[in-house]
């Protein structure tokens, strides 16, 4: 079966990089699934879940806002956040969640700050839905 190649940088380190059978992707326009074979482009992502099948199983991750770059062999992801859903710590999220809020509600943020702490929230929000979701 053909496969992907799927790597995922975020500006700390490499999160993932394995050969795949499918991926689903937060898209600006929606979900998004990519196959081998897949056409060439460069899509923007949101933050949401990214779905990774390889043999049958399937890994969840929690990503913030970025970019994929896709072509017929592989699927290069630039993101702001990446986590395993197994590493999320929901108590964190949730106080993370409550920072950007009360931030964004107190303050008079402007400009990379308020980008900043919005894309913070997005992270966050992602990551609090997918263990709260998968959780139930």
């Amino acid at each position: 079966m053909a496969t992907l190649k799927l790597q995922i940088l975020t500006p700390e380190a490499k999160v993932y990089e394995d050969d795949v059978n499918f991926v689903q992707l937060p898209g600006s326009e929606g979900d998004m699934g990519v196959y081998p074979q897949h056409e060439t482009l460069i899509t923007e992502l949101v933050a949401g879940e990214l779905h990774i099948q390889k043999d049958g199983h399937t890994t969840v991750m929690a990503i913030g806002e970025g970019f994929a770059e896709i072509t017929a062999t592989r699927i290069g992801i630039i993101t702001d956040g990446a986590v395993n859903e197994k590493e999320i710590d929901e108590q964190v999220a949730e106080a993370a969640v409550k920072r950007a809020e009360e931030l964004l509600r107190t303050s008079t943020l402007q400009g990379d700050e308020l980008e900043a702490t919005q894309a913070s929230l997005a992270r966050s929000l992602a990551q609090l839905n997918l263990k709260r979701r998968r959780r139930g």
